[in-house]
C-alpha cells in the first residue's frame, strides 16, 4: 500500500457524523466473524478488557470488549483501557504484516495510549497472530 493515499476531507466528515454505536457495531461484528472462522482469537490476558481503535482519516473510532472470549460492542461510550489510532493505510499494513507496530509507532504513525501492559499484550499478540493467505496476498 502507498503512504500517499489521500481520503477525501468529505469522507472523514461524514465518518465523524455516524453514531460511534453504530460504528462499533459493524467494526466489531468484522472482528467476531474473524474469530469464528478461526483467523483472529483473543488471548485470555484479554477477557474482560475494553478496546477503542480509531481510523483517523476517516473519522471512525470503535469500541469493544473481549467477554467470554468473544468480541463485543461497547454501547456505553466509557473510556477505553486501551486506545489505538492510526491512518487506514497504517492500519492495513499493520494487518497484513507488512509493518509491525513498533515501527508505526515510533514513526509516530501509530497512537497508543491507555494500559501500557495491556497495549503490549495486544501488541505481541497481533505480531504472532497468523493472517489468513487471503490477506496476505491481497493487491498491493
Amino acid at each position: 500500500m502507498s503512504a500517499a493515499i489521500q481520503v477525501p476531507g468529505m469522507i472523514a466528515r461524514l465518518g465523524r457524523r455516524l453514531p460511534a454505536p453504530f460504528v462499533s457495531l459493524h467494526f466489531t461484528a468484522g472482528l467476531e466473524l474473524a474469530r469464528r472462522l478461526k483467523w483472529l482469537t483473543p488471548p485470555p490476558e484479554l477477557e474482560g478488557r475494553s478496546f477503542a481503535i480509531t481510523v483517523e482519516d476517516l473519522g471512525l473510532r470503535s469500541s469493544f470488549a473481549v467477554r467470554q472470549g468473544a468480541f463485543r460492542p461497547l454501547w456505553n461510550g466509557a473510556a477505553a483501557e486501551l486506545e489505538l489510532g492510526a491512518k487506514l493505510v497504517d492500519l492495513l499494513a499493520l494487518m497484513r504484516s507488512e509493518t509491525d507496530a513498533d515501527t508505526l509507532f515510533f514513526q509516530r504513525r501509530l497512537r497508543i495510549s491507555g494500559d501500557t501492559e495491556l497495549g503490549l499484550i495486544v501488541k505481541n499478540w497481533l505480531d504472532a497472530a497468523p493472517r489468513p493467505a487471503w490477506l496476505q496476498g491481497a493487491v498491493r
